[in-house]
């Protein structure tokens, strides 16, 4: 078996228990609205083709950037909220008095309003899955531009997503990444 298919599946399997840690995650009164999927070769390069895109059709160089990234990603986790259900506390940490007031019907990159405790829950299973990334050693970055473009290009039906990349190399991808990209010379490789 060579490197690449080493790596691959080494990032496979971190993909997998991330997806798990992410799932049985706590969440309030232990309702699940999480929408969890994993993202591999050419949804990869779609979602990169369109974060290209809407970088330009918003003048937003950093989803340009952030596509750099995701062309040099194994493998993609997303999670995001789908349908969740207000948590019933009437705490007005969303904006309203009481639970029933609030209807997730504004769309600009993610829908919303959404109850804040569910928000609650999808930071804990992110933070969950990212736990078991860096546990296992994986090179990875929670990234909001990722989900913004997942779901405007249909790669999911989450309501609200974050995207996790992952990768396995000699240095961390993620960080120190260059705002001019394209003179970094990996960019076309």
């Amino acid at each position: 078996m060579e490197f690449k298919d080493i790596e691959y599946a080494a990032l496979k399997n971190v993909a997998e228990l991330m997806y798990l840690a992410a799932r049985t995650a706590p969440k309030a009164s232990g309702k699940d609205f999480l929408e969890i999927k994993l993202l591999e070769k050419d949804e990869i390069e779609s979602l990169c083709q369109g974060m290209i895109k809407y970088g330009k059709e918003t003048g937003q160089k950093r989803f340009e950037r952030d596509a750099i990234n995701v062309s040099n990603s194994r493998i993609i986790v997303l999670i995001g909220l789908k349908d969740a259900a207000p948590g019933g506390l009437n705490c007005g940490a969303c904006g309203f008095d009481k639970c029933e007031e609030l209807k997730p019907d504004k769309v600009i990159e993610f829908k919303g309003p959404q109850c804040a405790i569910r928000l609650l829950d999808l930071g804990i299973a992110i933070g969950s899955a990212v736990k078991i990334a860096g546990m296992l050693n994986a090179d990875n970055r929670i990234m909001y531009r990722i989900g913004a473009v997942a779901r405007r290009i249909g790669l999911t039906e989450a309501d609200i997503v974050m995207g996790i990349p992952l990768s396995c190399s000699g240095k961390n991808i993620y960080f120190d990444r260059f705002e001019d990209y394209k003179h970094w010379q990996g960019f076309n490789s």
